[in-house]
């Protein structure tokens, strides 16, 4: 399967599928604030492990940060 994650081409071998959970552990996003998007529309937390990831799609992560 291809995919764009973050504006590069990825290649996830041996899959036609995936989930953003299956994702995010694949790819080591740990922060615990993330947003994530798909073909730019926004997931929520809640959905990502329902959430899928189907060939050609554009997928976003993107790491919010808090501060002052």
């Amino acid at each position: 399967m291809e995919i764009e994650i973050n504006n590069r081409k990825e290649i996830i071998p041996d899959k036609e599928k995936l989930t953003v959970k299956e994702l995010l552990e694949l790819k080591n996003f740990s922060y615990k604030m993330l947003m994530v998007r798909i073909n730019q529309t926004s997931i929520k937390t809640d959905q990502y492990q329902y959430a899928t990831i189907n060939h050609g799609d554009r997928v976003s992560v993107i790491h919010l940060m808090s501060g002052g």
